[in-house]
């Protein structure tokens, strides 16, 4: 089962070396995980437009729980960092012993969790929220919304940080120093700034800043700089250490880690004293500390009182970026539920079981709760009042009874009581958001439908729908309405749809941008993979059961969503196919993999199905390996355009994916290079990558994998399982390949049995989040 899983091990089976580590794979952690991996692309999702969340709201969010010896001890528990104490065979502080002791105690239950919290027991209260006890209604107070920002516009590479000539000699010198390649340098003075330099000579672990550096390779450059005063025990390289696991952590999905976790991956790495190291880093305040009630099925929460017996916590570790905007989403949520005072998680709606397919992916709702109805529905329509500039509340209920299908009824009353729904549905689903959208701009408010990607998009102005946005455009304001005089987003109603794509920066961002009195609509499949990004927003939303949660009863038609339906519920079946719509080629080895893929791509498809190369998109578990991305792409160019790759390994003519930030993908085609940079079509918009960012932002993408394709549908899919990737399937990463070829799929098949295994019996890699028991505390202690 997934659960063994290494939950530090990075979505991607291929491992690059430390020159092309950084650039090699932009945004984007891959899809198949080894646990044995040791680095993989770690500067995926390192750097996406959350910087601007953290920026902005960070004083408005609530306080957060930290253990009494760890703050007790923060002024001096980093006083011997520069000194290089803590070397193996060392005995541990006392604030180490402290944190230790804590850790332990809570883990075995021989004390409660609230004894070493300042802060509430299962979690903090969401901003605004009344004491327990207090009687008052919670009404979170309006955060100031972020300004609008350019790093979240997808068109225009970032600007490179300016530094002198001699700074940037000087940090050269120092990695010549220390055995390190030159060529960082850039990467360096990126990550640690202006000061370079003089950071790495005084700690040289630093370096495990810069994306792509790897453990060993920081032990070495520290050991070349230090000379004998370098050991495993410093206390550098443990406050370094915590950071790139939890940043590791990141790349795979998790916001938080287990302190155990870390414990035992500290362990790994040669670190004598693992809670010393931990109590390092929290000291130094970078990485935060924080308790999670353990439910048990069917076990009574405990009363806000605490009169009950205590009950089992976890204590988790994660740093602040994510963990501030983890907390300032659940905040703004909150914020959006209270003004509109919705009922929590009423009926998903009881005939959805009985419907045939019941929406593709619906299993994941077993997970997520969205398939146990209640008794209580959402408010009256009427009651609640319009956000509208109109004096007359808007109609929802006749705008409901006009709705196109009676799940998008059910949807449309489903927002007029509440200021934050969930939607549930395959494709086909995607026109109920949007009838949504369209009856809210008919009833005079301000509505707006944004799709995770340019291909979403699209598919939503072929629905009907001219105005829709990207959510990346949205936020930059360069696309929808921009913003009002307070800098949020001049909405009534916002429908998300690829919802599931969300990280948790984006959401908080995008959430922040709402002003009270917005309704948010996040809509998208169950069943698709989890974003690139960290976190698991929309799953967690939903299971939190703070919202009503809409389940589409309109399936996906056609064998290919027949058969993607079987797979969303854990079930691979035989579908007719007598247009050739879905057809299984076996394959022995990798070599014959690699040549049934061209094939088919460049001559069945073509020949068969009337769909051309270029609109046929390959999709495989991984980057690396001989069946991974490049070794396809290597092998999709030679036969479709064969040419010297006189463009930095591009020529005119070539497919590309073009990654403007992190964990987002956009296909296009090389059209040109000049001095100014490689030149794109990325679907009709002129795009101009400057030299030096080619190698980061753009690969070739005749082939990709199925999270670079989540979001974008192409006419034909090919599906490339090689036997190597057995042990990396889960029913996620199977349901978003399979459903990205509208007309035509075609499964290069080589690993037997794993396949219906993976369908049935692992549904998704794990990912260690808060949002869920953040969402239900308030309800908790209402």
């Amino acid at each position: 089962m997934s659960t063994d899983r290494d939950p530090l091990a990075v979505e991607d089976a291929s491992a690059p070396s430390p020159e092309e580590a950084a650039p090699a794979e932009p945004g984007e952690p891959g899809d198949a995980a080894s646990p044995a991996a040791p680095a993989d692309d770690t500067g995926a999702g390192t750097d996406g437009g959350g910087r601007e969340a953290e920026d902005g709201p960070r004083e408005e969010r609530s306080p957060r729980e930290r253990p009494a010896p760890a703050a007790e001890a923060g002024s001096g528990a980093g006083a011997g960092a520069g000194a290089g104490a803590g070397a193996s065979g060392g005995g541990r502080s006392a604030a180490a012993e402290a944190l230790a002791a804590a850790v332990r105690a809570v883990e075995s239950g021989e004390r409660p969790a609230a004894s070493f919290f300042t802060g509430p027991s299962g979690g903090r209260r969401a901003a605004g929220a009344p004491a327990p006890g207090s009687g008052a209604s919670p009404r979170p107070e309006r955060a100031a919304a972020p300004a609008p920002t350019a790093a979240a516009a997808p068109a225009p590479p970032r600007p490179a940080l300016h530094i002198s000539a001699e700074g940037l000699d000087g940090v050269r010198q120092v990695l010549t120093a220390g055995g390190a390649p030159e060529t960082l340098a850039g990467q360096v003075v990126g990550v640690l700034g202006e000061q370079a330099a003089e950071t790495l000579r005084d700690d040289p672990w630093q370096l495990l800043a810069v994306p792509g550096v790897r453990p060993e390779q920081a032990d070495g450059f520290a050991r070349a700089l230090l000379g004998p005063e370098c050991g495993p025990g410093d206390e550098r390289r443990g406050q370094a250490l915590v950071g790139w696991l939890l940043e590791r952590a990141a790349l795979a999905g998790h916001t938080v880690l287990e302190a155990s976790v870390l414990r035992t991956a500290l362990g790994k790495q040669s670190v004598p004293e693992p809670d010393e190291a931990l109590q390092s880093a929290l000291a130094e305040g970078s990485v935060l500390v924080f308790q999670e009630v353990l439910e048990t099925p069917g076990a009574a929460r405990p009363e806000p009182d605490g009169s009950e017996a205590e009950v089992p916590v976890r204590l988790l570790l994660g740093l602040d970026r994510y963990a501030m905007a983890e907390e300032s989403l659940a905040d703004g949520l909150a914020r959006l539920i209270s003004t509109l005072g919705a009922e929590p998680a009423p009926a998903a709606a009881e005939a959805g079981a009985a419907a045939d397919g019941g929406g593709d992916g619906q299993e994941a709702g077993a997970d997520s709760g969205a398939d146990s109805p209640t008794d209580s529905g959402p408010a009256s329509p009427e009651a609640a009042p319009g956000t509208g500039s109109g004096a007359a509340a808007p109609d929802w209920e006749a705008a409901a009874a006009a709705a196109p299908s009676p799940s998008a009824g059910e949807l449309i009353r489903a927002v007029a009581a509440s200021g934050l729904v969930t939607h549930s549905g395959g494709e086909a689903a995607r026109a109920e958001p949007l009838a949504l959208v369209l009856a809210a701009r008919a009833l005079g408010l301000r509505a707006c439908a944004a799709a995770h990607t340019e291909d979403g998009k699209r598919r939503l102005v072929a629905l009907g729908d001219p105005e829709a946005v990207t959510v990346a455009g949205l936020l930059s304001g360069q696309e929808g309405p921009g913003r009002d005089a307070e800098g949020s987003l001049a909405l009534d109603v916002l429908a998300v749809l690829d919802a599931p794509q969300l990280d948790v920066e984006t959401a908080a961002m995008l959430v922040e941008s709402l002003t009270d009195g917005t309704r948010l609509v996040l809509s998208g499949d169950p069943g698709v993979l989890w974003s690139a990004g960290p976190g698991r927003v929309f799953a967690d939303v939903v299971a939190a059961r703070a919202c009503p949660a809409v389940v589409s009863r309109t399936p996906d038609a056609g064998p290919i969503g027949e058969l993607v339906s079987g797979i969303g519920v854990g079930e691979l079946t035989t579908v007719d196919a007598p247009g050739k719509e879905v057809v299984i080629v076996p394959v022995r080895d990798a070599g014959e993999a690699v040549h049934r893929t061209v094939q088919l791509v460049a001559d069945s498809v073509p020949r068969a199905i009337g769909v051309p190369a270029d609109h046929t998109q390959v999709i495989t578990p991984g980057h690396g390996g001989a069946v991974g991305t490049r070794a396809l792409n290597a092998a999709l160019k030679e036969r479709l355009n064969p040419g010297p790759g006189r463009f930095g390994g591009f020529d005119p003519g070539d497919r590309i994916a073009y990654v403007p930030a992190p964990g987002r993908m956009v296909p296009g085609t090389v059209v040109s290079a000049d001095a100014a940079g490689l030149r794109l079509d990325c679907a009709g918009s002129p795009v101009v990558v400057p030299p030096e960012r080619v190698g980061e932002m753009v690969r070739h993408g005749w082939a990709v994998t199925a999270h670079q394709a989540a979001g974008t549908r192409w006419p034909a899919a090919v599906v490339v399982l090689p036997g190597d990737a057995a042990q990396e399937l889960t029913r996620s990463w199977i349901y978003t390949a399979f459903s990205r070829g509208e007309r035509h799929l075609s499964v290069v098949h080589g690993v037997d049995q794993a396949l219906p295994r993976a369908v049935a019996e692992i549904p998704a890699k794990e990912r260690t989040t808060r949002l869920r028991s953040l969402l239900r505390a308030p309800q908790s202690e209402a």
